[in-house]
């Protein structure tokens, strides 16, 4: 598959992963809807990317109001017809231990990593399956498969994401629709300074995991390798954290003494 002249819609674009993502498409020739909440990184995205209003749309979008989509998707495809790929990169983590948390903290991460998620893939599946022709695809994570400690909502809306993501897959194999779930382990990125605390604020500071892992441009590089070669589920990540995936699938209790003692910030 080649990005030229498709149009490709990505969440979470103002930055980290999801601006990465833009780049590269950009630079490849397709046609963006950028999205996320803070408008004006988002054009100045745009602009660095060499973007014009024929080739591009800036659309504001709060994931956590997912019941309020039918809007700009209907602006999204009134500027271009249809969406070729899809791409749900927003998110937010959490740091913060389970009997310390407020419920409502849990409420706001799954708003956003899973409904809002799943919310903007159900609002343009009927188009794709329509022309039988689309990809989906979903910026999950490592603690999608593996929970660890201070990240226990997290690790949730991951697992939820993959398990809907797996059953769309197959639900929409013969219509020609490609799901891909792409996930990363540490990636140098904000995520951490923007998690969430036990009382539902922004942590403010970088982990030093984050702070070591691999650029947000190289994640973006492999993870279109990933997409255009139509890939199921593909695992972009570190040593340690590959190491980790082995031991999830054979020796899930020596994984589960080492996940005790590790550091995970």
């Amino acid at each position: 598959m080649k990005l030229t002249g498709k149009t490709v819609w990505i969440t979470g674009a103002s930055s980290g992963i999801g601006r990465a993502l833009a780049l590269h498409a950009a630079r490849a020739g397709a046609n963006l809807i950028l999205s996320a909440r803070n408008t004006a990184e988002l054009k100045k995205l745009q602009q660095e990317a060499g973007l014009s209003d024929s080739n591009s749309l800036i659309l504001p979008l709060d994931l956590k109001k997912y019941n309020q989509f039918s809007k700009p998707v209907g602006t999204a495809l009134k500027k271009f017809c249809a969406v070729d790929i899809l791409i749900n990169n927003g998110g937010i983590s959490q740091r913060s231990l389970a009997h310390e948390t407020k419920i409502g903290v849990y409420e706001e991460i799954m708003a956003v990593n899973y409904f809002g998620n799943i919310a903007l893939t159900l609002a343009v599946l009927p188009g794709m399956r329509a022309r039988k022709s689309g990809v989906i695809a979903t910026i999950s994570s490592v603690a999608g498969k593996i929970g660890t400690p201070l990240r226990t909502g997290y690790s949730a809306s991951k697992f939820a994401t993959n398990g809907f993501y797996d059953a769309l897959r197959a639900e929409n194999y013969r219509e020609n629709i490609q799901v891909t779930i792409v996930m990363p382990g540490f990636v140098k990125t904000n995520v951490s300074r923007n998690a969430l605390t036990a009382e539902g604020k922004k942590k403010g500071t970088s982990d030093g995991a984050i702070e070591a892992g691999i650029p947000a441009e190289e994640c973006a590089r492999r993870a279109w390798a990933a997409i255009l070669s139509g890939k199921n589920e593909f695992y972009i990540a570190g040593p340690r954290e590959r190491f980790a995936v082995i031991l999830s699938k054979f020796w899930p209790g020596l994984l589960a003494r080492m996940i005790r003692k590790a550091k995970v910030t």
